[in-house]
């Protein structure tokens, strides 16, 4: 079973962190988390995931947003090991927290990738500040429109209900379903 938008987020399975001590949603409850699924030879998470995740980063303030990398692979195994990586996050200057997704199987699909249902990188993941998976989408999404659903969820109240779609919908903040 996968994670729905408006359903608790899954906590992440870890085998590795850059940049930080270990994380877990849990702790990071009452801050809206921004994750972002990445492969280090993903040609649209290196042009577009990554630097927009690294906006958000200095965008806002870190005890309102938290900002995940996570490093899910799903092909090209051998070349992206954590020891690829972290010269990786070096050169491209990725200062905010990174998360190396654990597998079960070496040559299978990550467990995190697998718990949120994601079909690829790069991904984009946004959970309110009660823990609830508030978007999910496959590929790039607009800074605007990132930023803009970044905002609301601050904006809103500690009650508020996320909007959810039909069942396999991916939702937008607004609920923008599609």
């Amino acid at each position: 079973m996968t994670a729905g938008v408006g359903a608790l987020a899954p906590e992440l399975d870890i085998a590795r962190w850059f940049n930080s001590a270990p994380l877990s949603l849990a702790a990071l409850r009452g801050r809206v988390v921004a994750i972002g699924a990445f492969q280090m030879l993903c040609p649209g998470c290196v042009a577009n995931g990554l630097p927009q995740l690294q906006r958000i980063y200095e965008l806002f303030p870190k005890e309102a947003v938290a900002v995940i990398g996570l490093h899910s692979v799903f092909e090209h195994h051998a070349a992206m090991t954590p020891v690829s990586l972290e010269p990786f996050l070096h050169e491209y200057r990725i200062a905010f927290p990174v998360a190396v997704d654990r597998h079960d199987d070496p040559a299978g699909m990550p467990v995190t990738m697998a718990r949120y249902g994601l079909r690829g990188t790069p991904s984009l993941l946004l959970i309110d500040r009660q823990g609830r998976l508030r978007l999910h989408r496959f590929g790039h999404v607009p800074d605007l429109a990132v930023g803009a659903a970044i905002q609301q969820l601050l904006d809103e109240g500690e009650g508020a209900i996320p909007p959810v779609g039909q069942e396999g919908d991916v939702c937008a903040v607004g609920g923008d379903c599609g």
